[in-house]
């Protein structure tokens, strides 16, 4: 519980369901209560949120701009980037 105590506090929520925050942290490989389900929801909203930020901040950009700008934000790398930043994989 330390560890997601302190993953609450880097990302300053608290959630209200700590153990839903220890299962959206738990790959399949962990066993068969595991984040799948979760991922799925997640990268939706990951998405959506991504989308609304370039739509407001970029309102010249075409679509297919805002494509390409959420593409290069919403990819591996760079959400592997700010789960080493947030101590995700410890």
């Amino acid at each position: 519980m330390a560890d997601t105590a302190r993953l609450q506090q880097a990302l300053g929520y608290e959630f209200a369901d700590p153990q839903l925050l220890d299962l959206a942290l738990t790959h399949c490989s962990a066993g068969k209560r595991n984040n799948e389900r979760l991922e799925f929801l997640g990268d939706s909203i990951i998405n959506h949120i991504v989308t609304e930020a370039i739509y407001r901040q970029a309102p010249a950009a075409s679509e297919g701009e805002m494509t390409r700008m959420r593409a290069s934000l919403v990819r591996q790398e760079t959400l592997a980037e700010v789960a080493t930043e947030l101590h995700l994989g410890e």
